[in-house]
């Protein structure tokens, strides 16, 4: 089973480049973030024609998350459950042929000295209490999204620039690493442990062009799902497009999905 997470930047703005990419690579299940549109507004119709059941959790001009599946969305919660009165479209979590996977848009937390950083720490907080909890049912768990973490030196072309920022921050990496220490297995790290590798880069300043990048966009498995991992890799093709967002997709395939042996 093929699983992507992309950062879309504005789904209305790159569906042509999505619908594209989901015929290339053809994912039984795309986690999006950034949708950018209310959940009313979200260009359904656009993925059936491709073959794609979805699911929106939206909110107006900013945030939102969406799952687009190959196969049934089943059980869908939308938002943390032990953080109702957030008021922003973060979490999207639902079963998928046996798999609960969730798409993820983890808050940037900059400028650092502010409520946003409060909030950023505290969202993660209660993020890996529901973790916890999922790992608690010994089942498949596939957790992806843009964490809007830099979790090692290898993740961002420039660490020392970048240790004032909230994605490089300790106090955020600590968190991160306490998420993973749960039981997790940050999947990409685990299978290239000494690669330099990015997800993420700017559009300004020529980011792109110099490859000036950061991998904040992430998978954690559980261990029943990280023992069935065949592979994970950075799609960096879909970066270089034009009208391209900033983000590009990440995929990971799992072997033996119960529900797709049969």
């Amino acid at each position: 089973m093929r699983i992507a997470t992309w950062n879309v930047n504005s789904v209305r703005a790159r569906l042509p480049n999505i619908i594209a990419w989901l015929d290339e690579a053809k994912p039984d299940v795309l986690l999006m973030q950034e949708i950018k549109c209310e959940t009313d507004a979200f260009p359904a119709m656009e993925f059936k024609a491709a073959g794609y059941e979805t699911y929106a959790f939206g909110q107006k001009a900013y945030n939102g998350v969406a799952l687009a599946s190959l196969h049934k969305i089943e059980a869908a919660q939308e938002g943390l459950p032990n953080f109702k009165e957030d008021t922003q479209a973060r979490y999207l979590e639902a079963t998928i042929n046996g798999l609960r996977v969730a798409s993820i848009y983890a808050p940037n937390g900059n400028p650092v000295d502010t409520d946003k950083f409060t909030y950023k720490l505290d969202w993660m907080t209660r993020f890996k209490r529901h973790a916890a909890s999922l790992l608690c049912e010994e089942k498949l768990v596939v957790l992806g999204g843009d964490f809007n973490v830099i979790f090692t030196e290898l993740d961002v072309y420039d660490p020392k620039g970048w240790e004032k920022d909230a994605l490089y921050h300790p106090q955020i990496r600590a968190a991160f690493r306490d998420i993973i220490s749960l039981g997790y297995t940050e999947i990409f790290r685990a299978l290239h442990p000494h690669q330099r590798a990015y997800s993420f880069w700017d559009y300004q300043g020529g980011a792109w062009q110099q490859d000036k990048g950061l991998r904040i966009d992430h998978f954690l498995l559980s261990p029943e799902a990280a023992d069935r991992t065949k592979g994970c890799v950075i799609d960096r093709v879909a970066r270089g497009k034009d009208k391209a967002s900033d983000h590009t997709p990440v995929i990971v395939d799992i072997a033996n999905v119960p529900d797709l042996d049969h």
